[in-house]
């Protein structure tokens, strides 16, 4: 297993400052680093609560990049379905060359309607665009007078600068949660595929089956000489004992699980073929107020000894290679994440 941390804003102004946001993500990153770490993840959303203090990964992961030395920069998701191709391809190569390739390049569909409503763009073509948009990125890291003649961007003879450091180019991941087309065109790529676990069971529908769907799909596809990559995204908090993590990181949950219920509230007027089985989001969600964190939640809550099992149970249910713990649910500071943190890497990591 290898670790690393995600980042998700899920802060509220009136609750803390963007100053105080991302003064706070960088720091728990360069504690990542300096803690051997292999990744921090940050995510791309626009307009509400839920993720919108960062509209740009790459802006955020240039700032790490300059705070760290070691640890991989992901992009957990860039959203292609706003972007132009040739705007990403130089931007994560830029990013790349900054931080001496260490960039993982990953990419989503996006999810809330009222991005898409923002950008003008219809979801009921946001797979294609997905799909279409990271393979012109990738064609324009690894090649040169590239042409494209898409319903969604057209261009003649373009030669993307800077080249990437990586060779051939950064290691490419895309979401998935519950579409066994997603999974299938990931494997049949060859690239990493990210796991994110929604705040309430009753919402979280990845399952082990499409899970191994996609390492038989990649191995027929690609045979032994590359290896399929799983990379899976829930909160995290650790404390000495079950009952004062509980006891600490339960506010932190429940606003965590608000703003999440108010981003998924925006299904209850929309529907979309590219969607199938979101707007059930979009329904009366009032009984999530007596949410049981403990018996419902998705996270790994609790003592050093009781999370080194919740893992070892998340990764026999999955069996992912990479777990990304989203640190800052809930709006915490430095000190609230560091506390956590510094158990995890000290009393839980060498039990994993």
């Amino acid at each position: 297993m290898e670790h690393g941390i995600s980042l998700l804003p899920d802060c509220r102004p009136e609750q803390r400052t963007p100053a105080e946001y991302y003064r706070d993500a960088i720091a728990i990153s360069k504690f990542s680093d300096d803690a051997g770490l292999g990744y921090v993840k940050m995510t791309e959303h626009y307009l509400g609560d839920y993720g919108g203090y960062c509209p740009s990964p790459l802006t955020f992961l240039t700032a790490v990049a300059a705070q760290t030395s070691r640890i991989r920069l992901m992009t957990g998701a860039l959203l292609p379905a706003f972007h132009h191709p040739i705007q990403l391809a130089a931007h994560i190569a830029q990013v790349d060359a900054i931080s001496g390739g260490r960039v993982d390049a990953g990419f989503g569909r996006a999810w809330l309607p009222y991005e898409f409503d923002a950008f003008k763009v219809p979801m009921d073509e946001s797979r294609a665009r997905y799909e279409a948009t990271i393979e012109a990125v990738v064609r324009l890291w690894t090649e040169e007078k590239v042409s494209e003649n898409t319903p969604f961007f057209s261009y003649t003879d373009a030669t993307s600068l800077p080249p990437v450091t990586q060779r051939p180019h950064p290691p490419v991941w895309g979401a998935a949660v519950k579409s066994p087309e997603s999974f299938t065109w990931l494997a049949t790529k060859g690239f990493g595929v990210m796991l994110a676990l929604a705040p309430a069971r009753q919402y979280t529908s990845v399952s082990r089956h499409l899970v191994d769907h996609y390492r038989e799909v990649f191995t027929a596809t690609h045979g032994t000489a590359r290896t399929p990559r799983i990379a899976m995204s829930t909160p995290l908090y650790i404390a000495r004992t079950d009952a004062e993590a509980y006891r600490l990181a339960e506010p932190f949950y429940r606003e965590y699980l608000r703003v999440w219920t108010e981003a998924a509230r925006s299904w209850r007027d929309t529907s979309s073929s590219g969607y199938v089985g979101y707007e059930s989001m979009g329904r009366d969600m009032k009984h999530l107020g007596s949410f049981d964190v403990k018996r419902y939640g998705t996270a790994v809550i609790g003592s050093p000894e009781s999370a080194v099992e919740q893992i070892h149970e998340l990764h026999e249910t999955y069996g992912a290679d990479t777990y990304l713990w989203n640190v800052d649910f809930g709006g915490q500071n430095y000190e609230q994440m560091h506390t956590s943190m510094k158990l995890f890497v000290d009393e839980v990591l060498p039990k994993l």
